[in-house]
């Protein structure tokens, strides 16, 4: 992942206004576990007027989805639970040729009350006036030891000895 497009997608994000979560490898970085991620992992508030924003801003940074589909119709309830039920969709991929190194994954569906996740979140400050949207850390447990791959386990592991050191420092 590059840090200038991570940058990039989270201002075209911000000032269209879309509500949004990082998950995933970022969020494990931004709690204090430093290591490589490839891509940028979000759940968006599903929302149709959300999404009517999002897909455009990210369709003008060269996003398009890595199935072929229209990038539109995942604002579509019921296409999206189709794709879901039909063919076990999880996430959204979405790739650039102009951000090749930072493909986007979008979760299917939300594993958890956005609204309030959202109300929780880590908001940090990723360059001069962006503050990016990230899950809370208990939420980010949740996530990974759902996943269960054994990226997310270590994971898991590094984040709990980090909430030890804090909570015993």
């Amino acid at each position: 992942m590059e840090k200038q497009s991570f940058e990039t997608i989270l201002r075209a994000l911000d000032q269209a206004g879309v509500r949004y979560l990082i998950v995933g490898g970022l969020a494990v970085v931004a709690h204090g576990f430093v290591r490589f991620t490839a891509d940028l992992d979000l759940i968006l508030d599903l929302e149709p007027q959300n999404l009517k924003m999002a897909l455009p801003a990210l369709s003008r940074l060269g996003y398009r989805p890595r199935a072929p589909v229209d990038i539109d119709d995942f604002a579509v309830p019921a296409i999206r639970r189709s794709w879901i039920e039909e063919k076990g969709m999880k996430v959204f991929s979405l790739s650039s040729s102009e951000h090749a190194a930072t493909e986007i994954d979008i979760f299917a569906e939300a594993p958890f009350d956005f609204a309030a996740a959202y109300s929780d979140a880590a908001r940090l400050e990723v360059c001069p006036g962006v503050t990016a949207t990230f899950v809370d850390f208990d939420r980010l447990l949740a996530l990974k030891k759902q996943a269960g791959r054994p990226q997310d386990l270590q994971d898991v592991e590094q984040l709990k000895a980090l909430r030890k050191e804090s909570l015993d420092g």
